[in-house]
């Protein structure tokens, strides 16, 4: 029971991650705007509060002295995997930051940037917070007071991920992985148009070793047919020279 529970709170964490890091690539360009300002701030409080949640079930159960080892074992991969989360939400935290600064909304100081991206971003941020509807707030403030908090969001997030290292000693070199890298794009479940041609490239690729003895022989031919066109050569040579010698 407790695994589960921590593979659905991981899972969730990793979606509001990953619609927080699509929400950034917006940033400064042609799609800014307050709403996505707004949703920027709404979706890595989310995350904020999920990852909370994560540390202090994962702490607690890897602190328990009486879990098997298999059970142990478990749980310093989702910790692992955890980890990884939040070092990519404080990435992503920082470079938001860092746009944000460099495009304020209410006093422009330079023009937004071309990058092709259109549309609204609200089906992200609304899958990230699991809601049907956004609901957005004037905020006059949002150059100034949500570029405080982000700052000392991220002040918090590096000390959570500090204590978690002081609490949690894993090394994530000792954790072993379950599946081998890139299996999920060799699974049958995969239905996007990239994990398609991951498998057919798989599929294609005997064909091409079988096709390769043929291009062997072709190759050891070609070599026979330049050291035959040199002893033609040699030989004439040879004879030409006792013809004009006698």
């Amino acid at each position: 029971m407790g695994k589960e529970e921590c593979k659905t709170m991981l899972d969730a964490l990793n979606k509001v991650t990953a619609c927080y890091r699509h929400l950034v690539i917006a940033l400064g360009s042609t799609s800014d705007s307050q709403n996505l300002r707004e949703e920027l701030k709404k979706t890595r409080k989310k995350a904020q509060e999920l990852a909370v949640a994560n540390r202090t079930k994962l702490t607690s159960l890897l602190k328990d002295k009486t879990i098997s080892k298999e059970d142990r074992a478990e749980y310093e991969r989702l910790w692992v995997l955890f980890s990884s989360c939040m070092e990519l939400l404080e990435v992503d935290m920082k470079r938001s930051l860092e746009i944000a600064q460099e495009f304020p909304l209410k006093v422009p100081t330079r023009h937004l940037i071309q990058t092709g991206m259109t549309g609204s971003t609200t089906t992200v941020a609304a899958r990230a917070m699991s809601v049907q509807n956004m609901k957005y707030e004037a905020d006059s403030n949002i150059d100034t007071a949500d570029l405080r908090d982000l700052q000392a969001e991220i002040t918090q997030v590096s000390q959570m991920m500090e204590e978690m290292e002081m609490k949690v000693q894993v090394a994530p070199w000792a954790v072993e992985a379950k599946q081998e890298a890139g299996a999920e794009l060799k699974s049958n479940m995969s239905v996007g148009n990239s994990s398609v041609g991951v498998i057919s490239i798989c599929e294609e690729e005997p064909k091409e070793e079988e096709g390769g003895g043929g291009s062997r022989e072709a190759g050891f031919a070609s070599i026979c047919a330049v050291i035959g066109f040199f002893v033609i050569v040699i030989v004439a040579l040879v004879l030409g020279y006792l013809v004009v010698n006698m």
